[in-house]
């Protein structure tokens, strides 16, 4: 485990809810002393300055912040943060994390992950962590390629993309991981994209005062093996199909503001020049629904980000955070004494001696 955290000028600092106050945290107690290495131009830079640079805002010292990755690109993302953390086995940082997060409910613990690592060997791990709403950040950095194993296809690269493994074009279906996510009934689900600072600050600083599982999807630029697979949402060229979410606002979007989603007849969610619809017949977003339809329409908008694409906030509902609820029976049934000695349950009730 990486660790260098404890020494930061947070150390001694309290947890969120203790009562006690905040730690003065700079974005320097999160920055390792080792020298970050990914390709140059790689969107992981700019999400780790980003993460970097919100870490001292949450007010949580490096002592309690755990970061836990699997295997690929995104792995590396534990040795810069100047905290504790775990680089993990091939799509077992959901396991891994949910383990500390259940064990040590002071610490706050993010996973970091790719398309590859955690939506094939890993896509079980995942949707448990989901499902159960354990009290994880989950951060999926999707490049729709394989790149520390160089350019192999992904579980989210598109249909018929050529490849050193597909010189024939790829057969498979593509996953959609915000869909994914609200399959499985997860609590929060998020999108933002690599280079988008302030958008992508937002984001995870909502994911973070999440109680349950958080899961955003970041769209990250591989630059030597799928450079450009975002350009129509991430790119200088005007971003033409990147839909904003904001909570309560009519969903639009356009150069001019021009386009906006509303709903077909057959209850989908389509895209209509507001022109010919009117205003009043936009869809405004609403993340707090309980039935996570609205959400799943807007997640299948486009099916690939060459489409009217949504990044922001789309799902956020409060539901029971896992082993919270075994806590307080526990606790109930011991008459609020303290949990945990071991000896104590094993010398209480009767007793015998065998000679």
């Amino acid at each position: 485990m990486t660790g260098n955290g404890a020494n930061g000028s947070g150390n001694g600092a309290a947890a969120p809810g203790d009562g006690k106050a905040l730690p003065m945290l700079a974005k320097g107690d999160f920055q390792s002393d080792q020298e970050t290495r990914w390709c140059p131009g790689c969107g992981d830079y700019a999400i780790l300055a980003s993460v970097q640079g919100l870490m001292p805002e949450l007010g949580i010292a490096p002592e309690k912040t755990v970061f836990v990755s699997g295997i690929g690109c995104a792995g590396r993302f534990v040795y810069y943060m100047d905290t504790y953390g775990m680089h993990g086995i091939h799509g077992r940082a959901p396991a891994i994390a949910t383990g500390i997060a259940t064990s040590r409910e002071d610490l706050s613990v993010w996973v970091i992950t790719g398309d590859g690592d955690s939506l094939s060997i890993g896509g079980n791990h995942l949707i448990h962590a989901l499902r159960r709403n354990v009290r994880l950040k989950i951060l999926l950095f999707n490049n729709q390629i394989y790149g520390l194993t160089k350019g192999q296809y992904s579980p989210t690269s598109e249909k018929g993309k050529v490849t050193k493994s597909t010189p024939f074009g790829s057969e498979d279906p593509p996953f959609n991981p915000l869909a994914l996510a609200l399959g499985a009934e997860a609590s929060f689900v998020a999108r933002s994209v690599d280079v988008e600072k302030k958008h992508l600050s937002e984001t995870l600083r909502a994911a973070a005062e999440h109680e349950g599982a958080a899961f955003v999807e970041i769209y990250q630029n591989c630059n030597v093996f799928n450079d450009g697979a975002f350009d129509a949402v991430r790119g200088k060229g005007g971003k033409p199909n990147q839909i904003r979410l904001e909570h309560g606002e009519p969903i639009r979007f356009g150069a001019e503001n021009e386009k906006g989603v509303v709903r077909a007849p057959d209850g989908s969610l389509t895209v209509a020049d507001i022109g010919e619809v009117g205003e009043s017949a936009l869809v405004v977003h609403n993340a707090h629904l309980e039935n996570q339809s609205h959400a799943a329409a807007l997640a299948r908008l486009s099916q690939r980000p060459n489409g009217p694409t949504p990044i922001g906030v789309l799902r956020s509902v409060q539901r029971p955070v896992y082993g919270q609820s075994l806590q307080r029976e526990l606790s109930d049934a011991h008459d609020g004494a303290a949990l945990g000695d071991v000896d104590e349950l094993l010398r209480a009730g009767d007793t015998w001696t065998v000679e």
